[in-house]
């Protein structure tokens, strides 16, 4: 029996009975794959206990779920049981009358690689390469036996030289139907696997990217323009994201010469029916080189998506087949926060930044279920579902859930709402003046304030010379922040949650009202009001100077 753990808010323990293994056989084994099957609440998973691993169909509407293996898995679970299954490995299962599970293992080991177990267990070739996998794709051709499996890895380089990048980022393709080669070359080994170096980076300022993360599907209506998000790092803490279609992938793997290789007459480069048929020749080519020369290049040969100086750990990205629609990515960074990005043709906005976690964590993965909305972050220890539509956060007026630029909200006429059919947005421009409303212009400055309130006002008592910092809350990191006050204005660098204004010395001069104000595309509004005076026993000295001189005058004037 096995058991795991999800917390968000609690804690849930699920016992799975196991049908299959022996009373001397260790019972308690990590579930590695889980697998939603077409069929309601079936799921198909596996475990492993360190030393073998059990694969079984789970159905979630029985009051008892057992995991029971099924007849057109039951080669997958003969194949797979003395593999040992690490955490975090990229699974893909091509559920079929004969099934097959495609999983890798990643490491410095001799063993790495993609593996695909059931009728035809196929293992990688053995090499000195360590390589750490993060995603596979699988394709479904019309025709079954043209189908492929797609997978990303960074591969640590082994040219040390002073300008040479740590790691490298490839892509490498298999195909569903191959079976090995011959009796003596690449028996149980691919066939059919080449290799193509992934390229990301500005190719002006030189700036490249090597160290691929992370990546994500997109698919599309029609096969081959379905769009791979990927996701880099560089060795100057920066990140990116370059985005791949299939098409330019098979491209490069049907076209490019093979690296350090003459011309390998006779290799084939489509997936064959019967690949233990493959000629010892070319079987011996395949088994000395895969690579490919030429390396595959981002969509239009366009730089990264997205680059900043964040360090991002995970993607997901939320698209439209036919593309119609804007589409959101979601970036975990390394401290566990989301950011929400909108992607409009070849621009990217940051929309909102989340924190799921109330204190520092390692995200260990994101999915998001379309429908609602939810967005699952998990951690090591937690599971936190965040509703990713949340349109109130943004305010509201019309102005402020416009200029939030969110797909997922529009402006109604009331507030700012999921249900964006009918709704006011501009998602290009963030243009708020479709929202037609009546404003008031600022004396000092163009643009419009949302109301001659501010949204945090406090009075506040000081003694002389005394330290005092104003703090204004950061709605928005596009906006511009200000405090005015007696009549100059001071730009506010600000933290991620505060605009803080400095009183270095309380005094005469540090009386009055400070005024926090934010300005973003035109669009202003107070967000703090804060009025300082000095404290009634300190006031009085410092004022008495100015009531002698007062009275002063008074009595030079009745003289006269």
């Amino acid at each position: 029996m096995t058991s795991c753990s999800f917390s968000s808010q609690t804690s849930v323990e699920i016992s799975v009975p196991w049908s299959d293994p022996r009373p001397s056989e260790d019972r308690n084994f990590n579930i590695t794959v889980v697998h939603k099957r077409e069929a309601d609440n079936v799921f198909f998973l596996c475990g492993t206990n360190g030393m073998k691993t059990l694969c079984c169909d789970m159905n979630l509407s029985e009051q008892t779920p057992r995991c029971l293996p099924s007849q057109n898995k039951r080669n997958i679970k003969d194949s797979i049981r003395e593999f040992v299954i690490k955490e975090g490995e990229p699974f893909a299962l091509v559920d079929s009358p004969d099934s097959d599970l495609y999983i890798t293992y990643s490491g410095s080991q001799e063993n790495v690689g993609i593996y695909k177990f059931g009728k035809h267990r196929i293992a990688p070739g053995r090499h000195s390469k360590e390589q750490h996998y993060v995603g596979l794709v699988l394709s479904r051709e019309k025709e079954p036996d043209k189908s492929k499996v797609y997978a990303f890895y960074r591969e640590k380089n082994k040219d040390q030289g002073m300008y040479s990048e740590m790691w490298l980022a490839f892509v490498t393709r298999v195909c569903t139907v191959d079976r090995g080669g011959s009796k003596n070359i690449l028996q149980f080994s691919w066939t059919s696997q080449m290799n193509a170096r992934l390229s990301c980076g500005h190719a002006d300022s030189r700036q490249h990217f090597s160290e691929l993360v992370d990546v994500t599907t997109v698919h599309a209506e029609q096969w081959e323009q379905t769009r791979i998000y990927a996701l880099f790092r560089n060795e100057w803490g920066m990140s990116a994201v370059c985005v791949y279609t299939i098409e330019d992938i098979e491209q490069i793997f049907k076209t490019s010469p093979f690296k350090d290789a003459d011309e390998q007459t006779g290799r084939p480069r489509e997936c064959v029916a019967d690949s233990t048929n493959i000629p010892k020749n070319v079987l011996k080519m395949i088994q000395m080189n895969s690579e490919m020369k030429e390396s595959v290049q981002p969509v239009d040969n366009s730089g990264p998506l997205l680059s900043n100086h964040h360090l991002y750990t995970h993607i997901h990205v939320h698209g439209s087949p036919n593309n119609r629609h804007p589409t959101v990515l979601f970036l975990s960074l390394n401290n566990g926060a989301i950011h929400k990005v909108m992607q409009d043709e070849s621009r990217t906005f940051v929309i909102a930044e989340y924190q799921p976690f109330n204190h520092r964590a390692h995200v260990v993965s994101i999915r998001l279920d379309p429908p609602s909305r939810k967005l699952y972050v998990s951690s090591r220890t937690e599971v936190v579902q965040l509703n990713v539509a949340n349109c109130s956060q943004y305010g509201d007026s019309c102005e402020l859930c416009v200029l939030a630029r969110d797909p997922y909200c529009g402006w109604d006429g009331t507030r700012c709402t999921p249900e964006t059919e009918g709704t006011l947005q501009d998602l290009t421009q963030g243009n708020h003046d479709i929202c037609a409303s009546k404003v008031q212009p600022h004396p000092k400055a163009s643009g419009h304030f949302t109301s001659t309130h501010a949204e945090e006002e406090s009075l506040v008592t000081l003694p002389l010379k005394a330290k005092y910092f104003l703090r204004c809350p950061v709605s928005s990191h596009h906006a511009q922040y200000t405090w005015h006050h007696h009549g100059s204005s001071t730009s506010c660098s600000w933290s991620e949650q505060w605009c803080l204004f400095l009183v270095d010395s309380m005094g005469p001069e540090q009386e009055g009202t400070y005024t926090c104000v934010s300005e973003e595309m035109g669009y202003r509004r107070e967000l703090a009001q804060h009025e300082l005076q000095v404290s009634g026993e300190a006031a009085g000295r410092w004022r008495s100077p100015l009531v002698w001189l007062c009275l002063a005058a008074a009595l030079i004037q009745s003289w006269c």
